[in-house]
């Protein structure tokens, strides 16, 4: 957590900011998934890093130094969400301010998963997994200020729903999921809903993998939410129209995930 005098002594702050916004690939206007949240508190800086796909690392490094970065948590391990980790492993060691390490948290077999992805031999997947060790997600767990619940969602692989919460404020990325009623809870009453919109809707698709854009109107109708924020459209399909349902089927403004957007979350209802 790195120390910021000039916001010492003010009230905690939430701020989200998109680093990767492109579903299931890097695209060719934005890396793949990477969302830094951060956390002013006490005169310091808590930075938590959600998903890193392919290509996000050194956009990410824009934002924030890697050695300052507190925490990476991993919605699921497709490789559009994690496959930009053996970036920050390498910067670990040999960038500026090396050696340091970050928290890292995610599903069963986290650690094991990034070695292999990794991998120069077969050694080197036990000897990462031993260098990042992972929390398995909780329920509910804290991370510096921050208190961080999550739900497991519906998805092709072992997925979660992320709420990260300070002092009032609160930010839910659903991650990669299909509808399913636990988002709901886990979302009620968000300042901020960051949401995956990646398939259209009324086209066909395979069951149980993600949200259209209108299942994500009716979560953030649902849940009551302050600003919903769509993500994860693939860089094939038309981010704009996607928004555009959005907004007509909620009835109010919808904003687009873009890379180097940043959200003051709470504080606006």
């Amino acid at each position: 957590m790195s120390a910021s005098s000039a916001e010492r002594g003010e009230a905690p702050v939430l701020t989200l900011t998109v680093v990767g916004c492109s579903g299931s690939a890097s695209g060719p206007g934005s890396p793949a998934s990477c969302y830094l949240v951060q956390a002013t508190a006490g005169g310091a800086v808590y930075s938590l890093v959600l998903d890193l796909g392919p290509g996000a690392f050194g956009p990410l490094t824009r934002h924030v130094a890697a050695a300052e970065v507190d925490a990476i948590g991993f919605s699921h391990l497709h490789a559009d969400h994690c496959g930009d980790f053996g970036s920050f492993h390498v910067a670990a060691h040999y960038g500026p301010g090396a050696p340091f390490r970050a928290e890292l948290l995610g599903p069963a077999g986290t650690a094991a998963r990034l070695g292999r992805m990794y991998e120069v031999d077969l050694a080197d997947v036990d000897d990462f997994a031993a260098r990042w060790p992972a929390r398995e997600w909780q329920p509910e767990q804290r991370l510096g200020p921050l208190t961080v619940r999550t739900v497991r969602v519906r998805h092709p692989v072992e997925a979660y729903a992320v709420r990260v919460e300070l002092a009032g404020r609160s930010l839910v990325y659903t991650g990669d999921t299909a509808w399913c009623e636990p988002l709901v809870e886990l979302a009620t009453g968000a300042d901020v809903l960051l949401c995956e919109a990646g398939h259209p809707t009324g086209v066909a698709a395979t069951p149980g993998v993600h949200l259209t854009p209108a299942e994500a109107a009716e979560l953030a109708r649902r849940a009551g939410v302050g600003t919903l924020v769509l993500t994860h459209v693939s860089p094939w399909f038309d981010a704009g129209a996607f928004r555009a349902e959005a907004e007509q089927l909620l009835g109010r403004e919808v904003l687009l995930a873009r890379p180097g957007v940043r959200l003051a979350v709470g504080g606006h209802r």
